[in-house]
């Protein structure tokens, strides 16, 4: 079962400064794209910090009375203030294999709006916003559908009597099972479907037969089909 991530939805035309960006070029960037945070960048590419929109409108904020922002311990004067002065560092970032899931909990956590996307020399590679995350609930019902079937309920459960029904990343499953216990997993696999919203549970145990004789014949050592399905 294909799980989408961050290299599905994120960005790779990506702004960045370097970490001796002046004060107006910061702002060019960031005002200039409409975006709320751009990467800082060694000369490697690498990701070394992230200037907001918030460190530079802080700046604005103190107004002519403070041209002095803090640099750790330094001061330095607005006009020589660098990106590598009002940066945050680390930066929060994601590989292009992390899951989806992994990245929001992780902007959660962090309480950031991006996460600058890296490859395994921490170069940047692109970036993911949590507007992108959210496009996995724009994938196509009949998307949706072709890999619960074909994914969950065939490869995974070995299911061939369930109709599987998607409107609006809604699934619905409705159909016999031979064990409740499938049903669970089929309900709870179904919603790890990328673009699925909900699962609803229409299905129904029927368990199998029993063999010929019934239960004298299973006393009598007859064997039940196996129980699978």
């Amino acid at each position: 079962m294909r799980t989408w991530q961050v290299r599905d939805v994120m960005t790779t035309d990506v702004i960045a400064v370097v970490e001796d960006a002046g004060y107006r070029r910061m702002v060019e960037a960031v005002a200039g794209r409409r975006v709320s945070g751009v990467p800082v960048v060694d000369l490697d590419r690498r990701v070394v910090g992230v200037v907001s929109e918030t460190d530079l409108l802080h700046r604005v904020g103190s107004g002519a009375r403070s041209r002095w922002p803090w640099s750790g311990r330094r001061r330095v004067p607005i006009e020589a203030a660098t990106a590598r002065d009002l940066m945050t560092a680390p930066a929060v970032t994601a590989y292009g294999d992390t899951t989806l899931v992994d990245a929001a909990r992780r902007m959660d956590r962090e309480r950031v709006r991006r996460l600058p996307v890296v490859d395994d020399l921490g170069r940047l590679v692109g970036i993911v916003t949590r507007g992108d995350l959210l496009r996995v609930h724009l994938r196509p019902d009949d998307e949706i559908r072709a890999e619960v079937v074909a994914e969950v309920l065939h490869r995974i459960l070995a299911v061939r009597d369930v109709r599987v029904e998607v409107r609006d990343g809604v699934v619905t499953l409705d159909g016999p099972v031979r064990r409740r216990t499938t049903a669970a997993y089929a309900v709870r696999l179904a919603g790890q479907v990328s673009g699925v919203v909900r699962v609803v549970d229409r299905l129904r145990e029927v368990p199998d037969p029993l063999p010929p004789g019934g239960a004298a014949g299973v006393a009598a050592g007859g064997r039940t089909p196996d129980r699978t399905g």
